[in-house]
Order: structure tokens, then C-alpha cells, then sequence
């Protein structure tokens, strides 16, 4: 129990484990500012004012304002040197966040024609993720993600890429991401059988923008082992407790959930209602780029608008680092630090 005469531990100083974060919404803005000037890309307002945008992609409108600020921050990102700098601009904003582990989403199609295919984009990513991981001692899997808009022979060409490399320790699961309202899950279960088949995980995003039946198809048409948030099977009680008895991680992202008008404020997110029901949980910034806030600052969201102890936290960091697919000596190195911070 907190001491209520101790200052509280310091945030970015416990260990964690960062799953739920997008190549290009990882960007910092002062990395976007200069590559739009190099590639002469003109900015909205929205993306150069340092204040994250009131986005409300509840509905068509927001999400399409959304989508096109998201598209014009790609549109910046253009060779491999480019790459090369947000993978490791990300493990190092990571690193002086606390986590020492970071499995970042990418779909290659979006860099593909200007990195000379899906397959040269793809290892243009693994390159980076591995400079960068021997630059600042972050550990760095990578999730390959289908666009869920897009048609479904798209999402299996991805799928059977990503297996191509599956093994080698380096690309380590296979998502589904953008408007759930768009692409239902089931539609996308032969290319999620194709990545669990050649032994990916499955990490589609579900239970965001569309409510508890979004959440069952992943897990039970996807097989997702990880829900890309999934807060909103806290409106389902008996879901809630399926998802606990299964152990699948939701991917909170408490800051994203209100930029994007999912909830009015960080105080009606579900968070403490999934945790107190035993729902594994781990933190995430989403796309910090557009959301303004990076992996830190959700935890302490946790903290000031849903009242977790020091304790909680920790539990919350641990879920996290459990979560992943880092190696046993990596986890079990990151456990002992998360006991070393509350002993601390």
C-alpha cells in the first residue's frame, strides 16, 4: 500500500514494456516539422501547434480529419534514412519513458513505392529496428498490420509476407488496424489463419470504435492473443470475464480513447473497470504524433483520473511486460526491476 506520507514513484522510472504503438503516429512533431521542410509538404494547423486535435472520429467526419492528418505525417516519411531515424527516435523517447521493450505496428504498403516494394520496405524496418536496438539497448519486435478498408487479398499478401519472416525473432505478429466501422474482423480471418499458421500472433485492433461484438470476432474469428484496445468490452460484463479467463491483453490507450472521442475524458475510460475484472492490461500511446502524449503520461493518467496506487501500477507494468513476446531473460529482467521500483 502507498505511503501517504511518500512522494509518489516516479513514472518514467518503472519498468515497462510498450505494445501498442504506430510507425508514423510515433513521430516527434520538431521530426515531422523538419521533414516537411525537406520534402516542401505544407502542414495543417493541426499538426503544428504542439496541441493535440479534438479529432471526434466517433463519427465519419472526425475519423476522415483523422485519417488525412495521419496520411499527410506519411507522406513526410520517404527513404530509408527516414525510417531508419523514427525507429530510433521511438526507442529512444521510449527509453527515457522506462521501457525497455517496444513492439511498434507498421503496414509496409504505405512506404512500399518509395522504398522499392513491400518486401525492400519490410526489411528496410527490420534494419531499423535493429540499429536501433543496439543504439539504445531497447528491445524491438515488429508488428506487421493490414489496413482492415482495405480488400482482404491485400490483408493475406501481408500475412503472407510477415510469415516469410516469422522465427526469426524480429517480426513477431500480424494486426488489423483503421475504422472497425469499415472492416469487420471476421472478413479478415484467412489472412489471420495464414499468420498463426507460420506462428505470428494475432494483434488485430478491435473494441475501439465499435462496441463488444467487435472484441468476440477477434478473439474468437482472429485468435487475437492481443486486442489493439479493446476498452469497449467493459460495456459486457461476461466478455469482460471471458477475455480474463483467456488472458487476452487489452491494449489500452486512455489518451487516444478521448483525441478520439471514443470517451469525453481520461476519467471514463475503462480502465479501472477491465483491471478490477482481471482483464490483462497494457499500456500504450497509440500515435503520439497526433494524440500528444507518449507512453509516461498514460500511466499517470492511471494514477491521477483512476486512482492507482504505486502497487497497481506496477501490476500494470507487469501485465505489460508479460504481454509481450520478449524473451524470458528480457522479461524476467524487467519483472525484477518493477519490484525493484516499488522496493524502492
Amino acid at each position: 500500500m502507498d505511503h501517504p506520507d511518500r512522494p509518489a514513484r516516479d513514472v518514467s522510472a518503472l519498468p515497462k514494456a510498450h505494445l501498442h504503438l504506430h510507425f508514423t503516429g510515433s513521430m516527434r512533431t520538431s521530426t515531422l516539422l523538419e521533414l516537411a521542410d525537406r520534402y516542401r509538404v505544407q502542414l495543417p494547423g493541426a499538426l503544428t501547434s504542439g496541441t493535440p486535435p479534438r479529432l471526434r472520429a466517433t463519427d465519419e467526419r472526425g475519423w476522415f480529419r483523422f485519417q488525412r492528418l495521419y496520411d499527410i505525417a506519411r507522406s513526410c516519411v520517404r527513404g530509408e534514412d527516414d525510417v531508419y531515424r523514427l525507429v530510433r527516435e521511438a526507442a529512444e523517447d521510449d527509453l527515457a519513458e522506462g521501457s525497455r521493450w517496444l513492439e511498434i505496428q507498421v503496414d509496409p504498403t504505405s512506404y512500399a513505392p518509395r522504398l522499392g516494394g513491400l518486401s525492400p520496405a519490410v526489411e528496410v524496418v527490420l534494419g531499423a529496428a535493429e540499429e536501433a536496438e543496439r543504439a539504445t539497448g531497447v528491445g524491438i519486435a515488429v508488428v506487421i498490420a493490414a489496413n482492415r478498408t482495405k480488400h482482404q487479398l491485400e490483408a493475406r499478401t501481408l500475412a503472407r509476407l510477415a510469415s516469410r519472416y516469422a522465427g526469426r525473432g524480429r517480426i513477431v505478429g500480424f494486426g488489423l488496424s483503421n475504422d472497425e466501422r469499415r472492416g469487420r474482423a471476421l472478413d479478415f480471418e484467412k489472412a489471420f489463419s495464414i499468420a498463426r499458421r507460420s506462428g505470428l500472433f494475432a494483434n488485430p485492433h478491435g473494441g475501439e470504435l465499435d462496441g463488444p461484438r467487435s472484441v468476440r470476432e477477434c478473439v474468437d474469428v482472429l485468435g487475437a492473443k492481443r486486442l489493439g484496445h479493446g476498452v469497449r468490452a467493459a460495456e459486457d460484463p461476461v466478455l469482460m470475464a471471458e477475455l480474463a479467463r483467456r488472458g487476452v491483453v487489452c491494449e489500452v490507450c486512455p489518451a487516444s480513447n478521448v483525441a478520439l472521442g471514443v470517451y469525453d475524458k481520461p476519467a471514463d475510460v475503462p480502465l479501472r473497470k477491465l483491471f478490477d475484472a482481471g482483464v490483462p492490461i497494457a499500456l500504450g500511446a497509440d500515435d503520439p504524433l497526433l494524440f500528444g502524449s507518449r507512453l509516461t503520461e498514460q500511466y499517470r493518467i492511471a494514477r491521477a483520473d483512476h486512482a492507482f496506487t504505486d502497487e497497481e501500477l506496477a501490476q500494470l507494468a507487469r501485465q505489460s511486460i508479460r504481454g509481450s513476446v520478449a524473451p524470458d531473460a528480457v522479461r524476467d529482467r524487467l519483472l525484477a526491476g518493477v519490484d525493484a521500483w516499488l522496493a524502492g
